[in-house]
This record gives C-alpha cells, sequence and structure tokens, in this order.
C-alpha cells in the first residue's frame, strides 16, 4: 500500500503542474490574458513533464495510463476549485471508473520479463 499512496501522491502533484501549465495556454487564448502567463505556464509543463519519470513504472506507457486515472480526478477539482463548476453525478461516476483502473495497473503483478 505505501507504493499505491505514494504514486497517488506523485501523480497527483504532476496533474496539478500539467493542469496548471495548460490552463495558462487556455487563460491566454480564451480569456485574453497577458502573452506573460505562457512564462509561468512553460515552467510548470516543464515541471510536468520531470515529475512523470518519477513514476514507479519501468515502461513509459504504463506511467501514462497510471497518471491518466489521478488527471482526470485533478482536472474535476481543478474545476470546481478554481472555474467554480461542481462536478456532477456522472462527472463523479467517470472520474471513479478511471481511477479504479489506474489502481488495478499499478497494483497487478505485472509479467516483468
Amino acid at each position: 500500500m505505501p507504493l499505491l499512496f505514494s504514486s497517488i501522491l506523485l501523480y497527483s502533484l504532476t496533474a496539478c503542474a500539467e493542469i496548471a501549465g495548460c490552463f495558462s495556454f487556455w487563460a491566454w487564448i480564451k480569456l485574453h490574458k497577458n502573452p506573460l502567463w505562457l512564462i509561468p505556464g512553460s515552467l510548470s509543463l516543464s515541471l510536468f513533464a520531470f515529475l512523470l519519470t518519477l513514476s514507479p513504472s519501468d515502461h513509459a506507457g504504463r506511467a501514462y495510463a497510471l497518471y491518466g486515472g489521478i488527471y482526470i480526478v485533478i482536472s474535476l477539482v481543478w474545476s470546481w476549485l478554481i472555474e467554480h463548476t461542481i462536478p456532477d453525478i456522472w462527472d463523479i461516476a467517470g472520474a471513479s471508473l478511471c481511477l479504479s483502473g489506474a489502481t488495478i495497473i499499478l497494483c497487478a503483478p505485472h509479467n516483468h520479463t
């Protein structure tokens, strides 16, 4: 279980870095914010890429699949806290399904040959 909790923490931080970085581009283009928003956004996206390499997975594709489940949950939390859009029952059901899949991928006894 320590692997599960440390992975959730790592992927949550990774998702926050990616979402913040992408949001800076969203804010610049869609919300007409100053292009200077791209500087911290680009740094945040670089942090995202670095954090993803710290994944406990030996395979990039598996790391991305694990990350995807966490990313979906954190995206809905971001939407709720930053954009004030409360997730509905369908958001929660879909995120739960994705998170369950990510947990199976993380905890399964994969064949490491």
